[in-house]
């Protein structure tokens, strides 16, 4: 079976760091790398963040996770070891998500909640998947949209199980 990472980029929001963990506890995710000033589930003197736990209710202990400073560095490593790099973005080069069939490991990417992904670091990625948006508003809570994505994509590993 493939592996699959999950990379939070500048997420500021402790509630969605630990819904993310949920998520990722339930689609099977084999590690996150928590990258720039995404909060941890532990703090910088290893003490566990009640803050994140409280919306992780246990994942932030079944997920293997590890905190990266440069995203640049971690996609250049995770693509020599044969990662193919994913960007959930809304961007001019991006396409439907639902038209992506995963065929090997793979690593999502998703940013900054207002921000998104810096666009020097969507250069860098193989592909760019967005979530097609009808309503008003122009984008989802980006544990939404990761929940959302990470089902699409690898809902068929979980069956059975």
């Amino acid at each position: 079976m493939n592996k699959k990472f999950l990379i939070l980029n500048n997420i500021r929001s402790v509630i969605n760091v630990g819904a993310i963990f949920r998520t990722a506890d339930a689609i099977g995710i084999n590690k996150i790398y928590l990258v720039g000033y995404t909060p941890a589930p532990v703090d910088r003197f290893g003490r566990l963040r009640n803050d994140i736990k409280k919306s992780a209710l246990g994942a932030e202990e079944s997920v293997d996770w590890e905190s990266v400073e440069n995203i640049k560095d971690l996609i250049t490593d995770l693509k020599k070891r044969g990662v193919e790099i994913l960007a959930l973005e809304q961007d001019e080069k991006s396409i439907d998500y639902k038209n992506i069939e995963i065929e090997k490991n793979v690593a999502v990417i998703v940013g900054n909640e207002t921000e998104g992904i810096e666009k020097e670091v969507l250069e860098m990625c193989d592909q760019v998947l967005e979530i097609p948006m009808v309503g008003e508003k122009e984008s989802l809570n980006v544990s939404v949209s990761t929940g959302i994505l990470l089902f699409r994509l690898f809902d068929h590993h979980t069956k059975g199980l």
